[in-house]
């Protein structure tokens, strides 16, 4: 029984190790935000409430990694009911149109050190496009759930106009580049 339970525990973690480490975020410990300026003098925050996301990589340093990430637009909050109502329609991410907002990763590259560039196709408004984020790498650590968990810091900015979301700031007041942030934390075996 030894000789056949050995080699097949040996197969199952070498077949584990060339699929890679599949990580979820762990929503507690996650947020997705994003900003953008009101006729150039203040700036109004929001996020996404419902979001999902998942890595997969089999390298520690996760320069392999391929990223997937899913928001709901319906999710979108800003602190104020009537803006988020109107960012919900049909003159702005259009929801009941384009329930979601998505990313699929290309490449995701170290730069030096912790800092990262994340490249993938972003699709908002049933538009998609090619982006890069900046990343920094917070590292790992093994968390109360007992499990092993990497953070990420992930900056960028988006032309709201490049998804057709919304109409000219001369008009709405909002300006073009919308600055994203995001702080995620992935989690092995949620």
């Amino acid at each position: 029984m030894k000789r056949i339970l050995l080699p097949a525990i040996g197969l199952f973690l070498l077949c584990q190790s060339a699929i890679g480490q599949t990580y979820t975020i762990d929503k507690y410990h996650t947020r997705v935000s994003f900003s953008a300026t009101h006729f150039g003098i203040s700036h109004v925050e929001g996020n996404f409430k419902t979001v999902d996301a998942s890595l997969i990589s089999k390298r520690k340093d996760f320069t392999d990694a391929v990223i997937s990430f899913t928001a709901q637009v319906a999710s979108i909050n800003t602190d104020v009911e009537f803006r988020d109502n109107d960012l919900k329609g049909a003159a702005y991410f259009d929801a009941a149109k384009y329930p979601e907002l998505t990313f699929k990763s290309i490449a995701f590259k170290r730069i030096k050190g912790n800092s990262y560039v994340l490249i993938g196709n972003i699709t908002i408004h049933g538009v998609s496009k090619q982006v890069a984020f900046s990343v920094t790498y917070n590292g790992t650590a093994i968390t109360a759930m007992k499990q092993p968990t990497a953070g990420f810091t992930i900056k960028g900015t988006l032309n709201r106009l490049d998804f057709g979301v919304g109409s000219d700031p001369l008009t709405s007041g909002v300006s073009n580049q919308i600055q994203v942030s995001s702080n995620i934390e992935f989690t092995i075996g949620k």
